[in-house]
């Protein structure tokens, strides 16, 4: 299925707003003053990059980037758009300054951006050698969360049936052309994502060349037109279970979407991706040798409930990987049509 061309503008009319776009990414940086700062000593190890860029979307996501030892991450915050940079000076110690209206927010949210709220509790690693292991030499790995539960949402849809390097293309390029040009000295241009009301009015046009498909650009404008309580509902529900039932209640977002948005918002340590194209067969030969469906994943998982994603996590850390079975999948570029 694929956009109609009567809905792609004229040549001209789509030149006009490349042009717009480029001229905005060379605009100066909006004047934002000088940052408000703040230091963080978390209570416990923390890898900082494994634990933050966990929120990534690809190595060119507009809304987070990394140079040197500073990892940037520019959001819509409940109080405007807003740009934090972080580091850690010091073992232990974690620098954060903000830019733009919503810097104290951005700043507030820090701790939990590097897994403040992850409280392991009674997590049991040895009931597994890998999982052990992986726990014993990766004890900084924190789940992160960031709160921006619309945000999160749009990008799990983004994401929906297509490979990441589609997925993470057609991100970089709504954000860059549809968001909000980030402040503060950024290495690079950095852009905050549209409003909830901005992702309803993303021209038709703007999506086919992004490379989505209506799908997906139809169900985050469903979304969207939906956004303000849908978010009151998501914060107010009480547990992983309640959010699903409010997400899988909405057309076009299944379990997967739902897991999605529960890691990236709120750290769910139990959250499990349902549906995903390669999940089940990692878990499956990372714990028993052997490739498993969703339902064998479910059953190995099932030792750790409420720490499921924790045991994913620590399996992506492990670096056990399933053996290649044949060519890597070649994406199908829908953007000629």
């Amino acid at each position: 299925m694929t956009t109609s061309l009567s809905r792609i503008p004229r040549t001209r009319d789509a030149a006009a707003y490349a042009e717009r776009s480029r001229r905005g990414a060379r605009d100066p940086r909006p004047d934002h003053g000088r940052p408000l700062e703040t230091e963080y000593r978390p209570r416990h190890p923390l890898d900082l990059r494994r634990t933050v860029l966990y929120q990534r979307h690809g190595a060119g996501d507009p809304t987070m980037s990394v140079s040197g030892s500073v990892i940037w991450w520019a959001s819509r915050t409940p109080m405007g758009i807003a740009t934090l940079a972080i580091r850690e000076t010091h073992p232990g110690v974690i620098r954060g300054a903000a830019w733009g209206p919503g810097r104290e927010w951005a700043l507030s949210m820090l701790p939990a951006l590097c897994g403040a709220d992850d409280e392991p509790g009674d997590f049991d690693a040895s009931r597994h050698p890998l999982i052990a292991d992986a726990h014993r030499r990766n004890p900084g790995i924190r789940l992160s969360r960031t709160d921006l539960v619309f945000d999160a949402l749009v990008s799990a849809i983004f994401e929906q049936k297509v490979t990441g390097m589609q997925a993470f293309g057609a991100w970089r390029r709504i954000v860059t052309w549809c968001g909000e040009r980030a402040p503060g000295p950024t290495p690079t241009p950095m852009f905050a994502p549209p409003t909830i009301e901005g992702w309803q009015h993303v021209p038709s046009w703007a999506w086919h060349r992004a490379g989505l498909e209506p799908p997906q650009s139809q169900t985050v404008v469903r979304a969207a037109r939906r956004g303000d309580s849908l978010v009151r509902a998501l914060h107010a529900a009480e547990d992983g279970e309640a959010v699903d039932r409010v997400l899988i209640s909405q057309p076009g977002i299944g379990p997967w979407t739902s897991a999605e948005t529960r890691i990236r918002a709120f750290g769910d340590p139990d959250a499990v991706s349902v549906g995903d194209y390669h999940l089940a067969h990692e878990v499956g030969y990372a714990l028993t040798g052997r490739r498993v469906d969703d339902d064998g994943m479910l059953q190995l998982l099932a030792p750790w409930a409420g720490h499921r994603q924790r045991v994913i996590r620590l399996i992506g850390a492990s670096g056990i990987h399933e053996p290649r079975r044949g060519p890597r999948l070649h994406p199908e570029d829908h953007r000629t049509r």
